[in-house]
């Protein structure tokens, strides 16, 4: 008998993110063998434990889906409602797949890649801030930083709410090969920026308080897997070895 906790369980059954799941757990949505269960902690052996999640049972993964996808600008990169009435990306989404949900967020200004699934608990590896996973990004400035500028991204930010972390920055003078750039601005100065955290809209706090707005920000890679040859508002399924690649990228050293 195998014994894993009740919210890896939900999400590997493509219920919703871990973190999603354990919001079901705490209130008080969830069931097992016919008792409501509050608590984080419990385990369950997935194999003969009857869940449900609002008197619906769940249904375990045979196998799972992986799905990358540009994520254009004015898109909400969440799955669901929203009270704008704007796009988000399960609008891009083909009419046959099943239930995914976006690993990591882009803003609504935002651009570039994505990852879609239901493997939940490799989502949750690739975006709980423990583990530190690279992200990068493009970022299209008015002009060339100083090298101070530069410095002063890479050791840390100190923002009004907190500091940020040390990160990759330099400049690059030719966007990446496969690149399928989107229509929008593109004068100026493209720096690259490497993140391992990813708190909201920190490149664009980052940027402005280093005096260097950005003016544009496309997310061009998670780990190793790139958006290169990706259309604006294509999607695609991952390959193999994409998969396997973010697997490993996923069972590296945890940050504590």
């Amino acid at each position: 008998m195998t014994q894993e906790r009740l919210q890896k369980v939900l999400a590997a059954a493509g219920v919703a993110s871990r973190r999603a799941s354990e919001k079901l757990i705490t209130a008080g949505r969830v069931k097992v063998d016919g008792r409501t269960v509050t608590e984080l902690g419990t385990k369950v052996d997935p194999a003969t434990a009857n869940i449900t999640v609002d008197g619906r049972p769940i249904h375990q993964q045979r196998g799972h889906t992986y799905l990358k996808l540009y994520k254009p600008r004015g898109v909400i990169s969440d799955i669901g409602g929203d009270a704008a009435s704007r796009r988000n990306v399960a609008d891009l989404l083909p009419d046959n797949v099943g239930r995914v949900f976006p690993v990591g967020r882009l803003d609504l200004n935002s651009e570039g890649l994505m990852l879609l699934t239901d493997d939940g608990d490799l989502a949750h590896k690739l975006t709980h801030p423990r583990y530190e996973h690279p992200k990068t990004y493009l970022v299209l400035v008015w002009q060339r930083p100083t090298e101070s500028a530069l410095r002063r991204l890479r050791a840390g930010v100190t923002l009004p709410d907190y500091r940020t972390a040390p990160a990759k920055a330099r400049v690059i003078e030719r966007l990446p090969a496969g690149l399928q750039l989107d229509a929008g601005p593109s004068r100026g100065v493209w720096l690259e920026i490497v993140l391992h955290e990813g708190k909201k809209r920190q490149i664009r706090h980052m940027t402005a308080a280093v005096g260097y707005p950005t003016l544009r920000l496309v997310r061009w890679a998670i780990g190793p897997l790139t958006m290169a040859h990706l259309a604006p508002g294509q999607v695609a399924p991952l390959k193999s070895g994409e998969v396997s690649a973010l697997r490993r990228l996923a069972a590296g050293k945890r940050h504590t």
